[in-house]
């Protein structure tokens, strides 16, 4: 089973090139972007806007005359869903394209199977999706949430939404359900509550009707779900048409991040609770801006997610990098990342943190609400302290590891 897109994605595909510069515009030297994404596939849903994201990027960039006087030419490849291919698609990129940087994968095993590659290969890589936190490695810089920044600011605030201390936790069975529903646990206990149950779910299982009549059973105050992809969005439809919605109050720190919340009908996805460091509905200048920017490039702006504007800030933060150290080679360009570069934007403002080689972000606690995410409130600047306790790039600049961090 796949998501049904038809009521955020239609039409996106044909548009995925859209915002790319004819290769006749781009000089001989052109910067090469790399770009390995699932734009195919069960994944397609997050990574198809994080292609288009990545590409309006290099086009806003490319009509500012580009970085260092030349064009940045995007070499993009479709890993089709199938995580075989990104170890080969890393390889071509960097043997055979030779490109100057990669922006790519979505899964954390995505991220793992082509990590060594980009760094054996000294290509710059940039990791642009929310996860479990802890890699630390000089050649990668990680702009998506981990725990820390997200689930200790959710789960506490859900808890005292649901008004109560009892909690049922529903995870994707890979490593980053595994590691979120640890966190996820930590936090609970952290303010006072306590874990009934955990269950993990394989990417392709979409029949939960076994596992809520457990979750019945242990009668909680509140699901945190971690939840991953297309099968898994079966859970919300059959969790309300069960009528548990009403009953017990759900939570998810991945439930929207893909713009799920717009393929549930509002009977399924309303109440449901959730933090980002970007939603489509922010009230602000610069969000308005974008959107209006995505419009002109893409058409309605109803694809755009939080995965999609990491991208677009990995984008930007690489090239203001490259600007600042009049270079794209990429000890340069790291040096340059590693000095804190800010990046302004749809979401508020993304620090590069120099130490974890991750991004300081708001975060904004909201309510899934007629296909909309409501803001409720706004945390401002959260660092990932996770990462930040097991990895110090600063002072062990050689490290090559993904920690995992002691819950």
């Amino acid at each position: 089973m796949t998501l049904n897109r038809r009521n955020f994605l239609a039409g996106t595909a044909a548009m995925t090139g859209a915002a790319m510069l004819p290769k006749a515009v781009l000089a001989a030297d052109a910067i090469k972007l790399g770009s390995i994404l699932d734009t195919s596939g069960i994944f397609d849903a997050y990574g198809k806007p994080m292609d288009m994201a990545l590409r309006l990027a290099v086009n806003e960039l490319n009509g500012a005359g580009g970085l260092l006087g030349r064009q940045i030419e995007v070499v993009s490849y479709d890993t089709q869903s199938d995580m075989a291919l990104y170890s080969q698609y890393a390889q071509q990129l960097t043997r055979q394209d030779k490109v100057d940087v990669v922006h790519g994968g979505i899964l954390s095993a995505s991220r793992e199977a082509i990590r060594q590659t980009m760094r054996k290969n000294k290509t710059l890589y940039f990791y642009n999706v929310q996860y479990e936190g802890g890699v630390c490695d000089r050649n990668i810089f990680c702009n998506g949430l981990t725990p820390a920044q997200q689930a200790a600011a959710l789960v506490p605030w859900a808890l005292k939404e649901a008004g109560g201390k009892k909690v049922y936790t529903l995870a994707a069975d890979y490593n980053y359900g595994q590691i979120t529903a640890r966190w996820i646990q930590k936090f609970v206990e952290e303010a006072g509550g306590e874990v009934v149950g955990t269950d993990f779910f394989p990417l392709d299982v979409a029949d939960f009707g076994a596992t809520i009549a457990k979750v019945q059973t242990a009668a909680p105050d509140l699901v945190i779900a971690p939840l991953v992809g297309g099968a898994h969005l079966s859970f919300f439809r059959q969790w309300a048409a069960s009528g548990m919605k009403d009953k017990i109050p759900l939570a998810s720190t991945t439930m929207g991040v893909g713009n799920e919340h717009k393929v549930l009908t509002p009977e399924e996805g309303n109440g449901i609770m959730v933090a980002y460091s970007y939603s489509q509905d922010l009230e602000t200048a610069e969000n308005a801006s974008f959107k209006d920017r995505w419009t002109a490039a893409y058409g309605d702006p109803t694809a755009l997610h939080e995965l999609a504007v990491s991208t677009y800030y990995g984008v930007h933060t690489w090239a203001k990098a490259v600007a600042q150290a009049g270079s794209i080679e990429r000890d340069a360009v790291t040096a340059a990342l590693e000095t804190g570069i800010s990046v302004d934007g749809p979401a508020g403002k993304y620090t590069v943190d120099p130490k974890t080689h991750h991004a300081t972000v708001d975060v904004h606690l909201m309510k899934v609400q007629d296909h909309k995410m409501k803001v409720i409130e706004t945390l401002s600047q959260r660092p990932p302290i996770d990462t930040q306790a097991v990895c110090d790039l600063n002072a062990n600049p050689d490290d090559n590891t993904q920690y995992e961090i002691q819950i």
